[in-house]
């Protein structure tokens, strides 16, 4: 039987140092930190909630970030 494949790691990294950054400013320092994905959205947001290995979530609100979290 085959093996699964591992995930990479999630970056050791508080993605509550992206708040008061710019959405762009913060996705560019996520890239450059190891984060596969980076998902922004609108406060209130409906999303989906499985947790990925890998992405960092931003609320931005009027340009910048208010909140961020792992998965």
């Amino acid at each position: 039987m085959a093996s699964l494949p591992t995930p990479p790691p999630d970056p050791q990294d508080d993605p509550a140092a992206y708040v008061g950054l710019t959405a762009e400013e913060a996705e560019r320092q996520a890239g450059e930190r190891g984060w596969t994905t980076v998902r922004t959205l609108q406060p209130g947001a409906m999303i989906t909630m499985e947790f990925l290995v890998g992405r960092i979530n931003f609320e931005v609100t009027d340009g910048r970030v208010t909140r961020g979290w792992k998965g």
